[in-house]
């Protein structure tokens, strides 16, 4: 149960920012830290206790700031989607299999996550051809109209 209610709160972006700096300048403990994470996700899930301990605030502030907190540019579903289309790149099963459940948490319908995934796909084609076949980068620029 303490699960699904981390995973509808880090889904929901409403997660409180417990024990946030006073400061930019101030870093909060490892502690302090674990204790945020864990009123947010209901546990200090395995991969912040295996980050190097003079480093988790600053992981876990920009996980805040991009996934959690509820004012940002993007909606989570669409980072959902961008995340899977990374993750399916990289790959990494961890991050294929938890922005799936995010994707699908935040409203995403499976022909949305496939064409994630696809999309993902088509860039990396792209993106094989031009870099292998060596095409010149200021030609390409001007024939899709760039400076």
């Amino acid at each position: 149960m303490r699960k699904t209610l981390a995973i509808a709160a880090f889904a929901t972006g409403t997660a409180m920012f417990a024990g946030t700096p006073a400061s930019a300048q101030e870093m909060p403990t490892v502690e302090q830290t674990y204790r945020d994470i864990e009123a947010t996700f209901g546990t200090v899930p395995t991969h912040f206790k295996a980050y190097p301990k003079s480093a988790v605030a600053g992981a876990w502030a920009m996980t805040k700031g991009l996934e959690i907190k509820g004012d940002n540019a993007l909606e989570p579903r669409v980072k959902a989607l961008i995340n899977l289309a990374v993750a399916a790149q990289i790959p990494c099963r961890y991050c294929t299999w938890f922005e799936t459940r995010m994707a699908r948490n935040h409203g995403a319908s499976e022909e949305e996550i496939a064409e994630a995934v696809a999309q993902a796909a088509y860039v990396r084609h792209w993106s094989t051809v031009l870099n292998g076949l060596q095409v010149n980068f200021e030609t390409f620029k001007t024939e899709f109209g760039g400076e």
